[in-house]
């Protein structure tokens, strides 16, 4: 494989023809460059490992002239300070009989091709090496190890192996060997996974924050986007930066859908300086695969799209099948979530977590949950590589089916979080709605997309009905709801659960887009007989008469809702939540009534397993003693009923109109009627026409 190595380094430095743009000075990387020269100081055998374009050459680089510069041990001398940092290792000569670097870099493109050598000859690498260590480039011969221990021990030399992923097998056994036969010896590699060799000190390289740190304005990710993107500026057009807030927000939010990925930045920055900050910004927040600079100095670097690619050739079947697949899935995910979405055509399912654990080994998957714990791995695939892989499996005409799989699991997720909360594990079912959170978004947007999956993902909106209304995100599930409704003609019950909750979420947003849901929603639970339904629809119109100051019609409306909807029936709010706002209602007209709907709120089957309605529920007695005079017991009853919460989690409706019943207990004072039992919303409800047969449009 000689014919695709080259040696840096000789007589004299490359070019400015041959080096292209010469990078800026490394941006963010303070502590990793001190980390890296510790290692270098102390161990014989040190690898940069990290995804690709995180920057794991020019660390390296910046670390060996920094060494070389300084005689780190007296080991490697022969540069001058004041150098740049590439043209100072670069410059490094393989002449001469003292201490010395010897830089071997795989380059792209397979320069020199003629030699009988292949991609996977074992002796490429080290005729490679010989190369650099004799100085002498284009001689080609089959010298073993044996021969390059003899040179490499005639003097001290550091030996920096730049980029060996293509030859990953052959650099371990020729590593290995030298040190064992060299001890004067030190190496230094970069490679997306770390060889694996005894006494190899590791450090992995991370992208760059996105995130200020503690004492710091700015994030590390946007210091190197704004130094390359004012370089580009000035040469171009020997203009500035206007550093208005507008401005700034697009430049964290390029940060942050690149991941910090430092390539993926630079070659936002070229792109940013060609047009405008906020052009890039919005496109990279569909796609990012796109950036490109073609004077970028490593041919590699010109191009995110190449430069991912050049892992992904790396791959063997299985791993980029596994790593287009899992592509359809946002943010984190489960091993069991990869097996099921990615197993299929040939690939069995017990195969897909070596895939996974080889993928994160290389950088295209992040583990975000300890691999040997109790709990199974959990992974995050990078960005460029999520979006690459996005091409892939559409390329292979599979996305659609990818899709569908991803539809099943995470409609099953959503009944799973809806069984645990309606069986009285609510934090469980919190839990698992925020860690699929993005999964299932990514799901329900995509959903319209595909009719076939339109009622799966109704029925999956449905199902997390407590998220939407309980945990303020009303917003949220009102649209995924009026998006998906028109598609399911065919289905009333789901229709007429599906316009009771968005009515629901509606009702204090826009109280006329509610009705106008109701309207619509009444004729399909009472065709389909859904007594839960029907009574939801009658809580909602409880909710719109108390937003009108109609008491008696909210009592009214609330009363029938308490009595029609089951004591045990899941998928939307209780009869409890119905009698607690009943209480509200009659707190100040007839006060022993609501004391006594209070009560039978808080005697509701399954009361105490149901921590909303619970919460709810208390609210509506500590509301009916402040009415009553009785404050002292009104503190006590809600100061009880959030010191029940559960501070790890997101706080529920219902807490802030607590807070408020304090304030108001403290003050002496009372602020009316509240809205606790009602999700907030922005107004503004376009109606679905034609939602379902039957039904008026």
């Amino acid at each position: 494989m000689a014919d695709v190595w080259t040696r840096k380094g000789g007589d004299s430095a490359p070019s400015a023809q041959d080096r292209g743009q010469v990078p800026g000075p490394l941006v963010g990387r303070e502590r990793e460059s001190r980390d890296l020269r510790a290692l270098l100081e102390n161990h014989r055998l040190v690898t940069v490992a990290g995804e690709v374009g995180v920057g794991k050459s020019r660390l390296a680089a910046e670390a060996v002239a920094e060494a070389v510069a300084h005689g780190v041990g007296e080991r490697v001398l022969g540069v001058g300070k004041g150098r740049p940092a590439a043209e100072a290792v670069a410059g490094v000569g393989a002449q001469g009989a003292g201490p010395r670097v010897v830089v071997v870099r795989w380059p792209e493109g397979g320069q020199d091709a003629g030699s009988d050598a292949g991609p996977g000859s074992p002796v490429s690498l080290t005729a490679a090496v010989m190369e650099a260590a004799a100085g002498v480039h284009g001689r080609r011969g089959t010298a073993g190890v044996g021969a390059l221990a003899d040179r490499l021990r005639a003097a001290d030399v550091l030996l920096f192996l730049d980029d060996v992923d293509p030859v990953h097998a052959e650099c371990v056994g020729m590593v290995q060997t030298l040190l064992e036969f060299v001890p004067s010896l030190r190496v230094l590699v970069t490679a997306r996974r770390p060889l694996g060799l005894g006494g190899e000190a590791v450090l992995r390289l991370a992208p760059l924050s996105a995130e200020p740190a503690d004492g710091h304005r700015t994030a590390p990710a946007m210091k190197l986007f704004l130094d390359r993107f004012l370089d580009r500026s000035l040469e171009r057009a020997g203009a500035g930066f206007d550093a208005d807030d507008s401005d700034l927000s697009s430049v964290a939010d390029i940060c942050r859908y690149v991941g910090g990925l430092p390539l993926a930045l630079e070659l936002a920055a070229e792109q940013a300086a060609r047009s405008s900050v906020g052009e890039v910004a919005e496109r990279l927040k569909e796609h990012q695969c796109w950036l490109s600079a073609p004077d970028m100095a490593a041919p590699r670097h010109r191009s995110l799209r190449d430069a991912v690619a050049a892992a992904y050739v790396l791959c063997d079947r299985d791993e980029r099948i596994v790593w287009a697949r899992a592509s359809i899935l946002a943010g984190e995910f489960d091993e069991s979530t990869a097996a099921f979405v990615c197993a299929g055509g040939g690939l069995a399912p017990a195969r897909v977590p070596a895939c996974l654990t080889r993928l994160a080994a290389v950088g295209v998957l992040t583990p975000v949950r300890d691999p040997g714990g109790i709990r199974e791995p959990r992974y995050r695939m990078a960005p460029a590589a999520h979006d690459f892989g996005g091409e892939r499996l559409r390329e292979a005409r599979e996305f659609e089916v990818a899709a569908e799989r991803r539809a099943i699991h995470f409609h099953r997720v959503a009944a799973l979080a809806e069984n645990l909360w309606s069986l009285g594990s609510q934090p469980q079912a919190v839990r698992l709605v925020l860690a699929e959170a993005e999964g299932l978004r990514a799901m329900l947007e995509y959903a319209p997309r595909q009719p076939e999956l339109a009622a799966a993902a109704l029925e999956s909106v449905l199902n997390l009905w407590f998220w939407w209304a309980v945990y303020d995100a009303a917003d949220e599930g009102r649209r995924h709801l009026l998006r998906l409704l028109p598609m399911c003609r065919s289905d009333t019950l789901l229709i007429a659960r599906g316009l009771c909750l968005a009515a629901w979420l509606t009702a204090y947003g826009d109280p006329y887009g509610a009705s106008e849901l109701l309207q619509h929603a009444w004729p399909a639970a009472v065709l389909t007989g859904d007594d839960a339904t029907i009574g939801r629809i009658a809580h909602v119109q409880g909710m719109l008469a108390l937003h009108e100051g109609d008491l008696e019609r909210a009592t009214e409306q609330f009363q029938e809702a308490a009595s029609t909807i089951p004591p045990h029936v899941s998928g939307g709010l209780p009869p409890a939540v119905s009698l607690a706002a009943l209480a509200v209602t009659q707190a100040e007209q007839s006060p022993r009534a609501a004391r006594r709907s209070a009560r039978r709120a808080l005697s509701q089957p399954g009361i105490r397993g149901d921590a909303w309605a619970c919460l709810v529920a208390r609210y509506a007695q500590a509301f009916v003693d402040h009415c009553d005079g009785r404050t002292g017991r009104a503190r006590l009853r809600a100061h009880r009923a959030l010191a029940a919460l559960d501070g790890r989690l997101p706080a529920p409706h219902g807490c802030a109109a607590l807070r408020d019943l304090i304030t108001d207990i403290d003050r002496g004072s009372r602020s009316g009627l509240p809205t606790a039992t009602a999700p907030r919303g922005l107004t503004g409800v376009a109606i679905p026409a034609q939602v379902g047969s039957g039904i008026p449009g």
